[in-house]
């Protein structure tokens, strides 16, 4: 098995497979109304439906670095983007197809990647001071921890709708 392999592996385990650190972000969403979603349960904590947004915009950031080969990163409004008007039942099925479409588009362009890609630097950007230097390998495997990182947050503000 290559390092690619390995990459989309677990890339797959955390969103939809058997994730080794616990269910994966699609089996912890399984059952989150569009009202649980959009509620704040916990103070000062964002919502569902805000981190399954940000998770979106990550997957697409990291899919224009590659791309791209640049350190680009999100606005501040596009990291943690606002709830849309409606957060009716069909708008949250629609946040989690974007979020899935987003998650398929980044495992076809990274199956397009050979090993040796992973050692690429990606170019840094001058007007994004915000972004982490490192190669390919890091910025994949950091992804990776973000989705499992993510749904453990979504996890504990499950708990508060028992």
């Amino acid at each position: 098995m290559t390092e690619i392999e390995r990459l989309l592996d677990q890339f797959r385990r955390a969103y939809n497979g058997d994730s080794w650190a616990g269910p994966s972000l699609t089996a912890t969403l399984q059952g989150v109304t569009a009202a649980q979603a959009a509620s704040h349960p916990l103070a000062g904590a964002h919502s569902i439906w805000e981190i399954i947004l940000h998770l979106e915009t990550w997957i697409r950031t990291v899919y224009r670095r590659i791309e791209q080969n640049k350190l680009l990163g999100p606005t501040d409004a596009e990291n943690w983007p606002s709830l849309p008007e409606a957060t009716d039942e069909g708008a949250w099925q629609q946040a989690q197809a974007r979020l899935g479409q987003a998650h398929e588009q980044l495992l076809a362009r990274i199956s397009h990647l050979r090993d040796a890609d992973l050692s690429r630097e990606l170019e840094p950007v001058p007007d994004y001071p915000a972004g982490t230097p490192g190669p390919y390998y890091v910025l994949l495997h950091g992804l990776v921890q973000h989705h499992l990182y993510h749904t453990g947050q979504i996890a504990l503000l499950r708990k508060a709708f028992a």
